[in-house]
Order: structure tokens, then C-alpha cells, then sequence
């Protein structure tokens, strides 16, 4: 597949607005936020490797992310927690992070392109791009800033919590993973609404 391109946007530059793209990080996790990046580009962006997060690897994401602040607009980011996912459910916890990252930018975009197919509640016209992160540069650019964020607070996580190695696995279902839930049981930030925390068996569910 072709890496993102600007189609998208150029459609929107052209009728004097500005867009922004919106990605999250984070729903399929036993433990942890869900973290939501919004990111405005500039017009003509052109950052060689950019791609769909998931795509790429640690090092390439973080060298990207240098390059996609100092070129972007406007950046934010929105996290919402393990309670509140338990509390209102992950899809709603995803699109609540993306609202807080867009109502955060500094500079309002007139329209949205969002990752998924899922639209959030903010009164801005928007867009739902399925696989938008392999398609969009915009919404590439936010999964990885939401990626790279993710990924440093459950470092942080594995310092508290060691014994879970969550810096390895990022709080994904891997059998080493649902060894540990199975082993020491549910820590304080693990999602104690899903099935893999509740029922931890000994096979990777990703």
C-alpha cells in the first residue's frame, strides 16, 4: 500500500480552511489511558517516512515525532484513564481523548479528519477515514504523536509496577502479560471491565 498522502487535506486547504488530523493509541490494552492526539499540519507538509504508527518502529516513530512538532501548526494531546474507560467504556473513552486533544490546540481547525468511523460530538465539521493512519498524513502524524506519548506514560507504569513488564508489551494482551494478571492479579491500572484482566487465559488476544 502506498504511504499517506495530503489528497485529503489539499481538498480542504482549497476552500480556505484548515484541517487537523485525530488518532488515538491505546484501545486495545488491558491496562492504562487511551491517549488521542490532534495534530495540524502545513500546507505542503512533506515528511519522507511518515506512516500509520503501528507500521513503523520505536526508533522511527520517535525520530517522526521530532520532525512532526517542529513542522506542525498546532499539536495536543488528550488522555483519558483506566477508570473512565471502566466507567463509560472504551469507544466512548477513545472519542472522549480525542475531543480534549482537539479542544486543547492552540489554533482552532475548521475541520476534522478522524481516524476510524466513529465521529466525536464537537460541533466542527468532521470526516471518519477508515484506516486514516495509512491514508491521511495528517491523522499519520497524530497516531504517531499519540503512540510515542502512550508508549513513555507505561514506561513510566513499568517503574511502578515491574513485575507486569509493561514496558515490553505496552499493557497489551501478550501471553507473558496475561501470565503476570494470572500470577500477581489486576494492578491499579489494569482495565477491570475487560475480558483479558477478568479472564486472563494463557494465549495472546491482540
Amino acid at each position: 500500500m502506498s504511504p499517506p498522502d495530503l489528497i485529503m487535506e489539499n481538498r480542504i486547504w482549497a476552500k480556505g480552511k484548515t484541517p487537523a488530523g485525530v488518532d488515538e493509541a491505546g484501545r486495545g490494552p488491558l491496562a492504562g489511558p487511551v491517549v488521542a492526539a490532534a495534530v495540524i499540519l502545513p500546507e505542503g507538509f512533506n515528511i519522507r517516512g511518515l506512516d500509520d504508527s503501528k507500521k513503523l518502529t520505536h526508533r522511527q516513530r520517535v525520530e517522526l515525532l521530532d520532525r512532526i512538532v517542529t513542522s506542525a501548526l498546532a499539536f495536543a494531546i488528550g488522555i483519558v484513564h483506566h477508570e473512565e474507560i471502566d466507567r463509560i467504556n472504551i469507544l466512548r473513552a477513545s472519542l472522549q481523548a480525542m475531543e480534549i486533544a482537539v479542544n486543547s490546540l492552540e489554533k482552532r481547525p475548521d475541520f476534522l479528519l478522524v481516524d476510524g468511523n466513529q465521529s466525536t460530538s464537537l460541533l466542527i465539521p468532521q470526516e471518519t477515514v477508515i484506516k486514516g493512519d495509512s491514508r491521511c498524513c495528517s491523522i499519520a502524524a497524530a497516531s504517531i504523536v499519540a503512540k510515542v506519548r502512550r508508549d513513555e506514560l507505561m514506561d513510566e507504569y513499568h517503574e511502578l509496577y515491574p513485575e507486569y513488564n509493561f514496558r515490553s508489551h505496552k499493557g497489551y494482551p501478550t501471553r507473558e502479560h496475561l501470565e503476570a494478571i494470572r500470577k500477581y492479579g489486576p494492578c491499579p491500572i489494569h482495565r477491570k471491565s475487560f475480558r483479558g484482566v477478568i479472564q486472563p487465559e494463557l494465549r495472546e488476544i491482540r
